[in-house]
């Protein structure tokens, strides 16, 4: 049995500072995923009570923006960083490790957001069917996939606290929705969804603003997604909303593999 977590820690120095340490030992996960890193591996004070997880650093161009992080206790086979030809021009903001192990592929991802106005919804787009193109090309190598992180989108209403007045904000746009869904079409399963089908008020991210985590009007914007054939395997989906220190919460699964 293997646990695996994916938090959006929105910036790791600060999340550090939060309880971040005290919260990876606790749940003690095999493999860790983290996006929003904000930071490259040599600006971390990487806590020595960690060490013994083997970590994966894909930072963004860009100082102080982006970037992924995978922490694992068991070393890859191999190690790709982007989406590579499927994404033109490549992606310099450090958002996509993928590794290999002996039985399947893992994905962290941290998705593009559309902004305000949806005015990056046309590189959203294209970001949403590099990415798709890049799970599928993963499975075609004889290995399922297992996709964790912030995928910026709200999928179905039940995702979101206000729904109604959302349709044409970035994270719940038809556009983006469409691209999820595509996800879904190509046999991909949402984890949580899968064990908890109508749960309500289940939501991995708040504004800071308006005391909307107090009130819970939050989004549900974290998966993990995997392959249909790892359907079986499956032992449950949680979210962690009573874990603070970023304006997202971790988000996991158990799962026999």
């Amino acid at each position: 049995m293997k646990k695996l977590i994916s938090w959006n820690v929105n910036g790791i120095r600060a999340c550090i500072n939060k309880g971040w340490t005290e919260f990876v030992t606790e749940h003690n996960p095999d493999i860790l995923c983290i996006q929003e890193i904000k930071a490259k591996p040599e600006q971390v004070d990487f806590p020595l009570e960690l060490a013994h997880y083997h970590t994966y650093w894909n930072p963004a161009d860009r100082p102080g923006y982006s970037g992924t992080l995978v922490m694992t206790k068991e070393l890859a086979i191999s190690e790709h960083y982007g989406l590579g030809d499927f994404l033109s021009p490549a992606d310099d903001e450090g958002r996509v490790i993928t590794l290999e192990f002996e039985q399947y592929f893992l994905v962290n991802v941290y998705t593009v957001n559309s902004k305000d106005k949806l005015a990056r919804i046309e590189y959203r787009q294209q970001w949403d069917a590099a990415f798709l193109k890049h799970m599928q090309y993963l499975e075609t190598l004889g290995k399922p996939v297992i996709v964790c992180g912030d995928l910026n989108v709200a999928h179905h209403e039940i995702d979101l606290a206000r729904p109604d007045s959302n349709h044409f904000s970035p994270g719940f746009s038809k556009q983006e929705r469409d691209g999820f869904q595509n996800f879904m079409d190509a046999n991909f399963i949402d984890t949580f969804r899968h064990f908890h089908p109508d749960t309500t008020e289940a939501y991995s991210w708040w504004s800071y603003r308006g005391g909307a985590r107090q009130r819970n009007v939050g989004w549900r914007i974290d998966y993990f997604l995997t392959s249909a054939a790892l359907t079986d395997n499956l032992e449950s989906a949680f979210i962690l909303p009573e874990v603070h220190g970023s304006d997202h919460c971790p988000v996991g699964i158990t799962i026999n593999i």
